[in-house]
């Protein structure tokens, strides 16, 4: 099996575009409430954005070899999404990687480990979620995967799928189901921006949204 996959279908630079401007939980639930990932998987720091495609990597435990590799590997506007055995006390990804990510154009990190080099990353604006930091070692020896599906944040990701991360998270939405959801998102978009604006008017979720009728069938009369 070929372990390191150059080649990728990315998915189309519009629908990148209209999705990054997107909320990702608008996204989670246009997808069949799936894809978002869980809550282990946290922004580095609050107020960022990113969206992509999945440059998928698996690490060995405390090796970031193959995080370099996808550095190499990836183009401009990809998101690296990584598994690493499990291990969250060691940083796979700092400001050297940072800066050799940001020369690639690539958009940014998804790691189910721990990262450091923490203001300083924040400070260059490359957008990380991560499930930890940590300042630990890494080595660089062992041959893992590149571009093969991963498991981050209990979401499988497969390489091209689209990836979408804002401070409630990251969502994955497969190739196959963007232009579905892409209009069922912005569908929703709409049709809240309506519900706020009834809201700002005096009416009530409960009448707006149909909640009075589950809180009579519970007995509550208000």
């Amino acid at each position: 099996m070929q372990r390191i996959i150059q080649d990728i279908q990315r998915a189309p630079r519009e629908m990148i575009e209209a999705f990054a401007t997107l909320a990702a939980a608008t996204v989670y639930e246009s997808n069949q409430q799936s894809g978002a990932m869980d809550h282990t998987i946290k922004p580095n720091v609050w107020g960022q954005r990113m969206c992509g495609s999945a440059v998928t990597v698996r690490c060995f435990p405390a090796d970031n070899l193959m995080l370099h590799t996808a550095i190499a590997i990836a183009q401009p506007g990809d998101v690296i999404v990584a598994e690493v055995g499990g291990l969250l006390d060691a940083g796979y990804w700092g400001e050297i990687t940072t800066v050799a990510a940001q020369a690639r154009g690539v958009a940014g990190l998804v790691i189910a480990g721990g990262t450091r080099d923490h203001e300083a990353i924040a400070q260059r604006g490359f957008p990380v979620w991560s499930a930890a930091i940590c300042m630990r070692a890494t080595v660089k020896k062992n041959l893992g995967w590149v571009n093969h599906p991963v498991c981050v944040g209990g979401v499988e990701v497969h390489p091209g799928d689209l990836v979408l991360g804002d401070d409630d998270g990251v969502v994955v939405v497969p190739q196959a189901r963007l232009t579905d959801v892409l209009v069922r998102a912005q569908a929703k978009e709409a049709s809240e921006a309506e519900v706020m604006r009834r809201l700002q008017e005096g009416e009530l979720t409960l009448d707006i949204l149909g909640f009075r009728q589950s809180l009579t069938d519970l007995g509550v009369m208000l």
